[in-house]
């Protein structure tokens, strides 16, 4: 990614003409570095809103929800796989996923103010009865809650949290001691289901070691063929009663339950978790402790009454209003941040209420803790995400949720003087050098498109999907993406009008967005990749007939159609992996940029210490587990080494593999029967056999010698006699 100055105006920003404008213009797109896929993809899953991306994460297993991002709004389902699944093979397997205890105080303080709900007590007599019991249930209604307090209702001494990465296979193995064990919002897909059999087999185990289990799973994750009880919460009058009850008894609770910002909180709908927070201040009202008055800034009138006097309010500096909206964008990021950048949105809003006289910015103005109860916000350290690895930093956070949203879309639809001072203010943060800043241009402007879609289209995303500059692009495909996750209406649309358009720049920006947004437009993402792959196929013209390009060079738009696809099949993995196999024995026109595609994905190695390839893993778990998706990848390989255009790249990524099975054993087993399936002619068994050898010279390891043992005749010295 361009380190370009992020004072500077963008390339979209620039006046039409010539002479230096156009010559500064041309530097930019020269000196612009186009952004791996799987890069630019890591830096929008790590720096996005808390949760926003989290359905996008490479490898995730299961049906994952988008858990409400710091924008209080919630992402849709996503079906992807996760590579998690210990090995089979060797010595070495890979860690388990671990659990660990629940405070005993953390459960008896849930068990005072806890409401149990119309399905609880079918629940506990499942529980009881049957030693396991599934809660399905929607975002926020509880079920986690539900769930430890019907293992706390059992009586249970000790109860365990597991990994929700578990896989439904290997859940007995973490049963071995007598207790209550939790498993929230397992990840669970078509390709890695919860089956009856591994329910019998965790019913056997519980029953052996006195054991009980909860698992529980989002609505729309639920298994269709197994029993579960669908989780119904508590409604909100149930939360605030037994909450007051147990902190102000009966008294207190008949003080409290008929005033005015108590009926109007119930007259709403409301999760358990919004009602919770609404009783914490009920409790303290009903002890005196707080005035019934302040009750009624917790209401969604009074939230955006706050923003819009904060806004409007003659008390409120420019600059801090600034520093407001910056914060809405960056919040749960370094403060500083949130107060150097709102600072440079101060300038512009300056330029547009003061244009006669800018104002300069107070470099020692208010102080951090000032700002920050300004904001209602909360300071704390933690740690930032950086390409160095974490570090340590003062971060700021609004403590109330539905703030940050709704300040952006305040600032944006009731104060249209602010456009111009914003849209640029986001547009020189897309061109930032620092990761976490442009991905939160593209996720506050994903917010902005939400609201009104029409000017956020025209106003950041069709500038920056026109863009000559990589990173300019990159910010729409980015926007568009998590737009689609807020469940902003006409995206897929949008996506397939550009990626069949005229727009080069336009059909980039839509192929990277569903290289993205394949887990959860799988279908959409496919069919329109295909069609782009096939419509370039046809026009040869664009990738050979260019006499002016230098050799090896590739074509942009080729290898952004390969990335996207390497991208849909590390993440939506089985179904589109069963369409790659197709299409690369059925359609010549797709053929060699799919099975690029797959070699590239095969050389994709995970951003964990251990940097282990991806496909390679799948393998190996598929072995056990899906024996069709191992089929599969095993034909996607043979069709590779035997294409004579992606043979030399298809050994250089299993050689690879061999070197990384020298330091990982756990998948040597895997590896040996896919060379075995792969040599089953004397061409293929003499290309396989030279390459072991050749890695087994260079680098001197025993496992690329002994799996020569897995291909016939390939132990012999090369040049004997077979």
């Amino acid at each position: 990614m361009s380190q370009t100055d992020p004072q500077k105006t963008t390339d979209d920003e620039k006046p039409a003409g010539g002479g230096e404008e156009e010559k500064q213009e041309k530097t930019d797109a020269d000196t612009d570095q186009r952004p791996p896929a799987w890069a630019a993809r890591r830096d929008l899953i790590e720096h996005s809103p808390r949760d926003l991306a989290g359905g996008l994460v490479h490898g995730s297993r299961g049906g994952e929800l988008i858990h409400g991002s710091q924008y209080g709004l919630t992402g849709g389902e996503v079906h992807g796989n996760v590579n998690i699944q210990v090995g089979t093979y060797g010595a070495y397997a890979e860690p388990q996923p671990l659990s660990g205890e629940i405070p005993a105080n953390t459960l008896a303080q849930l068990s005072l103010v806890f409401a149990e709900g119309p399905r609880f007590a079918d629940a506990l007599s499942r529980l009881r009865d049957d030693h396991f019991v599934i809660l399905s249930g929607g975002i926020a209604t509880g079920r986690r809650a539900a769930a430890l307090m019907l293992l706390h209702r059992l009586g249970l001494g000790h109860i365990r949290s597991l990994a929700p990465e578990t896989s439904p296979a290997s859940v007995r193995d973490h049963l071995e001691t007598s207790a209550g064990y939790l498993l929230a919002d397992i990840m669970v897909s078509r390709t890695r289901p919860l089956q009856e059999t591994h329910l019998l087999a965790i019913r056997e185990q519980l029953v052996s070691s006195h054991s009980h289990l909860v698992i529980t799973v989002a609505e729309s994750s639920a298994p269709r063929d197994v029993d579960h009880v669908a989780w119904e919460p508590p409604c909100a009058r149930e939360v605030l009663e037994a909450h007051v009850l147990s902190h102000a008894g009966v008294a207190g609770w008949e003080r409290v339950r008929d005033l005015a910002p108590v009926r109007t909180f119930l007259s709403r709908d409301h999760t358990p978790v919004e009602a919770t927070d609404f009783a914490r201040h009920l409790v303290a009202v009903a002890q005196g402790t707080t005035p019934e008055e302040q009750l009624t800034s917790l209401g969604e009138e009074t939230t955006q009454a706050q923003i819009e006097s904060w806004l409007t309010g003659d008390t409120t500096h420019l600059r801090d209003k600034a520093f407001l909206i910056s914060l809405s964008v960056f919040d749960q990021a370094p403060y500083a941040l949130a107060a150097e950048l709102g600072d440079r949105l101060f300038t512009l809003l300056n330029r547009t209420e003061n244009p006669g006289s800018p104002e300069g910015v107070p470099v020692f103005g208010s102080s951090r803790q000032t700002r920050l109860n300004l904001a209602r916000a909360r300071g704390y350290q933690s740690t930032e995400t950086t390409a160095w690895g974490s570090v340590d930093q003062y971060m700021a956070a609004f403590k109330d949720r539905k703030i940050p949203a709704r300040l952006l879309d305040t600032a944006w639809l009731l104060y249209p003087s602010a456009r111009p001072a914003l849209v640029s203010w986001l547009r020189d943060l897309a061109a930032d050098g620092r990761p976490l800043v442009r991905t939160r241009a593209s996720a506050a402007a994903a917010v902005l498109t939400k609201s009104d879609l029409s000017s956020g289209l025209a106003h950041l995303v069709e500038p920056w999907a026109g863009g000559k500059k990589y990173g300019s692009r990159l910010a729409a495909a980015n926007t568009l993406t998590l737009a689609h996750l807020l469940e902003t209406p006409a995206i897929p649309e949008i996506l397939h009008d550009w990626c069949v358009g005229e727009d080069e720049n336009r059909r980039w920006t839509a192929i990277r967005a569903y290289g993205l947004l394949g887990p959860v437009l799988r279908e959409k993402a496919m069919k329109a990749l295909i069609t782009a792959t096939r419509e370039y196929s046809r026009n040869e013209g664009r990738q050979k007939d260019r006499v002016d390009r230098e050799e090896g060079e590739e074509n942009e738009e080729l290898l952004e159609l390969v990335e996207a696809v390497q991208l849909l099949l590390l993440a939506a993995r089985g179904p589109v992996l069963t369409e790659l196999s197709e299409l690369v024995g059925s359609d010549h026109a797709v053929r060699g940029p799919l099975l690029g595609a797959f070699l590239l994905a095969c050389a994709q190695v995970g951003d964990d210490a251990r940097a282990r390839p991806l496909i390679l893993e799948w393998y190996r778990d598929a072995l056990d587990e899906n024996p069709t998706e191992a089929h599969e990848l095993t034909g996607l390989w043979r069709t590779a080494l035997n294409d004579r255009q992606h043979t030399d790249q298809a050994l250089k990524t299993m050689g690879e593999w061999i070197r990384f099975a020298e330091r990982s054993p756990d998948v040597e087993g895997a590896l040996s029967v896919l060379l075995s399936d792969l040599a089953q002619d004397p061409a293929e068994c003499a290309r396989l056999g030279h390459l072991l050898r050749t890695v087994s010279r260079a680098d001197g390891g025993p496992v690329a010698e002994r799996l020569l043992v897995a291909v016939p005749g390939a132990s012999l010295p090369q040049g004997a006699p077979r």
